[in-house]
């Protein structure tokens, strides 16, 4: 049985099929049409939702794709939509502040963009007061809802609002029921939901959401067919654009022990269900160029859903974590009924979305080394757009000079094979080597032993071979005391353009 709050009211379901997004529920059995389907691919923002929970004794908010978030999902959660925001015949603030500056739009996509903003505000009242206006914190909350009918400037002009203006509302008032209601559902046990009608031409469908690895691990064999299911952004696709359906899925977000960060001395160690907004500020601030790298990540709201594990196993070539985690020396910690293996990351991946997992096993932890204070690390992605775009090429470098010398290079890339994969033969080139620039055009001329690439919709062969080439010598000009291009930005910068244009 799924229990969660549709706002303050407790839901119970136990029938249903478990294939079921969030959104086809609202629109199709709770008749909340104001969630719109626009794309059902978690691009266009227009069936955004927020989901509160608990967190350190306090209500955190979350704007998600609807589209892209199954049922199982929302167990020990409160889910809010548009038509919650109203209290009574009053607007709520963030509505009213899009009214006055004329930011409303058609009303297919004003929905999912109030509830972008909502969270935004929720979340930015838990700030001091005396924090300003953050233009770059706004431009990332409204970054995955695409459309903008009525130009930027409106819809910014209410986020500042917003922000500067922060009224009490019912979701203020009702806190701390809110945070009791959800503790008293919290998941304590496995629990199960599976279609009511069925047939032999519709077989049951079952979803299972087990809260320690041991049920996990006795499932998987009572189920060894069954597919897992952490943030489903990727997962989820299947079931909206290829029409297709799971017969039985285990959902993995009620397991303590996979949403678990932990820092030591040594190393970053981050649960492979854990959300990649959630894991961004402890990797950016032990690798800048990562940080930096996840904020181009998709939007929030996929980020607030997918998960570091689910974009390594997925085995994507176009996956933006993988080079970056090859570069940094990831290992892989994995399970199979009780029994964990380690392997390095740039050992995990066999071909295209083929990978080390065996049947039954699956990703319980990624460990991630301390970046060495006197190693070179950068990452670098290149798409059509700034946000919300999949990578032409991502390439990341990890470079220790001692004496002017190359001690140590791990260099990878996405989207220049069927894999993620290191460029061994760079490395070679590069290792014992002199830092210089005539040293750089050895190990770039090497690269063309390394890969192959396709040519697709998204660049030529010629291009991901040239621009290969072209980030191994930026990397070395940024590395130089001082050099012709300006600075890279921080991971988190002052000021983010927009994928069209700039504005105030």
């Amino acid at each position: 049985m799924i229990r969660f709050l549709l706002n303050n009211e407790l839901q119970s379901i136990s029938t249903i099929d478990p294939n079921t997004t969030v959104l086809n529920y609202l629109r199709a059995e709770q008749r909340r049409t104001g969630t719109k389907e626009g794309c059902a691919s978690g691009d266009c923002g227009a069936c955004t939702v927020v989901l509160a929970e608990v967190e350190n004794g306090q209500l955190t908010y979350r704007a998600i794709n609807s589209c892209l978030t199954l049922l199982p999902a929302l167990n020990g959660k409160q889910l809010l939509t548009v038509e919650d925001l109203k209290d009574g015949d009053q607007l709520h603030a963030v509505q009213q502040a899009m009214v006055d500056h004329h930011g409303s739009q058609c009303g297919f996509c004003t929905p999912g963009i109030v509830m972008s903003l909502f969270a935004y505000q929720k979340n930015a009242s838990q700030k001091p007061p005396s924090v300003e206006f953050n233009k770059a914190e706004a431009l990332e909350a409204l970054a995955g809802n695409l459309c903008r009918c009525t130009g930027y400037q409106p819809i910014m002009n209410a986020a500042k609002e917003i922000r500067s203006k922060h009224q009490t509302d019912q979701f203020d008032q009702q806190k701390q029921r809110t945070i009791d209601s959800l503790n008293n559902i919290r998941p304590v046990q496995c629990y199960a939901i599976s279609n009511a009608h069925h047939s032999v031409t519709q077989p049951l469908k079952t979803a299972f959401s087990p809260t320690t690895l041991l049920e996990l691990d006795e499932l998987l064999q009572q189920h060894p067919a069954a597919q897992l299911l952490a943030g489903g952004t990727d997962l989820v696709l299947d079931i909206t654009q290829k029409h297709q359906s799971f017969n039985t899925l285990i959902y993995l977000g009620g397991i303590e022990a996979l949403t678990q960060i932990n820092l030591t001395t040594t190393h970053i160690e981050i649960g492979a269900v854990v959300p990649l907004s959630h894991c961004h500020a402890l990797i950016a601030e032990e690798y800048p160029d990562f940080g930096h790298l996840l904020e181009r990540f998709a939007s929030l709201q996929i980020r607030n859903q997918g998960t570091l594990g689910g974009n390594i196993a997925n085995a994507s070539p176009v996956g933006d974590t993988p080079p970056a985690l090859i570069a940094a020396g990831a290992v892989l910690q994995l399970r199979l009924a009780g029994t964990r293996r380690f392997l390095p990351i740039d050992e995990f991946f066999l071909d295209y979305r083929k990978t080390q997992l065996a049947h039954g096993e699956y990703i319980e932890k990624i460990i991630i080394p301390r970046k060495p204070k006197d190693s070179i690390y950068r990452v670098y992605k290149l798409s059509k757009r700034l946000d919300d775009d999949i990578s032409a090429v991502c390439a990341a470098f990890h470079i220790k000079i001692t004496n002017s010398q190359v001690k140590s290079a791990t260099i990878a890339f996405g989207g220049m094979a069927a894999i993620p994969k290191r460029a061994n033969h760079c490395e070679q080139a590069l290792l014992n080597q002199v830092w210089t620039e005539a040293t750089i055009h050895q190990a770039m001329d090497a690269l063309q032993q390394d890969f192959s690439p396709l040519s697709d919709f998204r660049a030529s062969a010629e291009y991901r071979t040239q621009a290969a080439r072209n980030l191994l010598l930026k990397c070395w000009i940024e590395s130089q005391p001082t050099h012709l291009l300006t600075d890279k930005p921080s991971h988190k910068p002052s000021h983010k353009p927009t994928r069209v244009t700039d504005y105030v």
